[in-house]
């Protein structure tokens, strides 16, 4: 008998103030216009608690640009799941993060983009840095669970130890440093993003130090690029499996980026219940399990731990969400992944001055999209 989700991952707005080039592609998200309401969001977590769910992560986009977000977290809350607001911490003052806390947020994660100031702002596109650790303090003289997530990447993987130092000094219980996973804008700009082996076999030592001398006070989690890995991820703790995800207006996804894949339709909450999603869905099926499995997935020792990968990522590098992940060092496409290693570490990847010139031209653009998702008009 499957069991049911362990946790909602709930997109419930797409807008964001921030302009991260490592971040989704704006033209593949749910304009303002065609967000869930309220009502519906509030049916959704109450599905969610019946179903057993255990966590409702908030995100987005920027969730606090929701101006229900307080009574979105107080229904979650009642449902019976852990919440946990995922944020650029963009939109969020005290008074207001009172109101979060009063209505039943048990957790929040504050991303920032490096420990300076220069760069993070230029990373984001927006001059948020000092605001994130002026709310980090604030967080503190709350009873409520804290991490700070932090993003590295070719242009800040440099200075690790410094912004380790730096997030010390915010005294979260936990920190997430998660490299850039190529999917959306990273993808389009993984040559400026991807690090170099020798970044990051520092990076691995540094962390591996941190966890040593935060023992007892701080957890350190580490997310590696999959193309550094001998083997893929279990996406999402495997498609289908323990996550579902619903996204602005209302899909219901087994992962963030599933909507690339062709062929397949995800259901509406709209239109079907939770429940149905999760146990009938085609879409949810359709990568559960082994059977689907090509060789070499299907008679690997490991086909239970990784599941083959990501299918995303799959379709990304080759075309075909059916085979292993390419990241996989035992895939018949891998040498897609060895190529883009090669290049990381080649002279043809994008240098620090180029790198700077075409984020402002990105962001730009990305911004420009944004005005256009959120107000066609």
């Amino acid at each position: 008998m499957l069991s049911g989700p362990l946790a909602l991952i709930a997109e419930i707005t797409h807008r964001c103030p921030l302009h991260c080039v490592y971040c989704s592609n704006p033209m593949q998200l749910a304009g303002a216009q065609s967000e869930l309401s309220t009502e519906e969001w509030a049916s959704v977590f109450e599905q969610s608690g019946k179903l057993g769910m255990l966590h409702a992560h908030f995100t987005g986009g920027e969730p606090l640009a929701r101006t229900d977000l307080a009574e979105l977290i107080a229904v979650a809350h009642k449902a019976g799941l852990y919440t946990n607001l995922i944020t650029s911490g963009i939109g969020l003052n005290e008074a207001r993060l009172k109101t979060l806390v009063d209505a039943g947020l048990d957790h929040i994660q504050i991303s920032f983009q490096d420990s300076r100031e220069d760069s993070a702002n230029r990373i984001a596109g927006a001059k948020s840095h000092a605001h994130k650790i002026e709310l980090a303090h604030a967080v503190r003289r709350y009873k409520i669970a804290f991490t700070v997530n932090l993003v590295v990447h070719r242009q800040n993987l440099d200075h690790l130890e410094e912004m380790i130092a730096f997030i010390e000094q915010l005294s979260p219980e936990r920190v997430e440093i998660a490299h850039t996973q190529y999917y959306g804008w990273a993808l389009a700009n993984r040559a400026a993003l991807m690090p170099t082996h020798a970044q990051l076999e520092k990076a691995v030592a540094i962390v591996a130090e941190a966890e040593k001398r935060f023992a007892g006070q701080i957890r350190v989690d580490s997310v590696v690029p999959d193309y550094y890995a001998k083997y893929p991820k279990a996406c999402m703790g495997g498609w289908g499996r323990r996550l579902m995800l619903i996204n602005p207006a209302g899909k219901a996804l087994p992962c963030h980026a599933a909507e690339v894949l062709p062929g397949l339709s995800f259901e509406n909450v709209r239109e079907k219940s939770l429940e149905w999603i999760w146990r009938e869905s085609p879409s949810f099926r359709r990568f559960r399990g082994e059977d689907w499995m090509p060789e070499p997935c299907r008679g690997c020792e490991r086909r239970s731990e990784d599941f083959g990968g990501c299918r995303c990522q799959a379709f990304l590098l080759a075309g075909d969400a059916n085979v292993t992940d390419p990241a996989c060092s035992l895939a018949p496409e891998h040498h897609l992944v060895e190529s883009a290693v090669r290049e990381a570490n080649s002279g043809a990847s994008v240098a620090q001055s180029a790198f700077a010139s075409s984020f402002v031209q990105l962001q730009k653009l990305t911004a420009d999209l944004w005005t256009y998702r959120t107000n066609p008009e």
